[in-house]
């Protein structure tokens, strides 16, 4: 079972995008998307496993917000 992940960011740019997008390059995402025109910058991420605390950190160090969103 797949789960689906939400969180508030700060990406905001089609570069933003691209920035993240090698550190979201992993076996364990199957699919990820920013609605950059939501005021939280919703980043949502389809995945084979909760990995909420590790997806938080990698975007976290790659310098942008990323909060997780219940």
């Amino acid at each position: 079972m797949n789960h689906i992940l939400i969180f508030k960011t700060n990406i905001h740019s089609p570069i933003d995008m691209e920035a993240i997008a090698p550190h979201l390059d992993s076996p364990h995402i199957i699919r990820w998307s920013v609605d950059r025109e939501d005021i939280d910058r919703v980043l949502r991420i389809e995945a084979t496993h909760d990995a909420s605390t590790e997806i938080i950190n990698t975007i976290q160090k790659a310098g942008y917000l990323c909060e997780e969103l219940l």
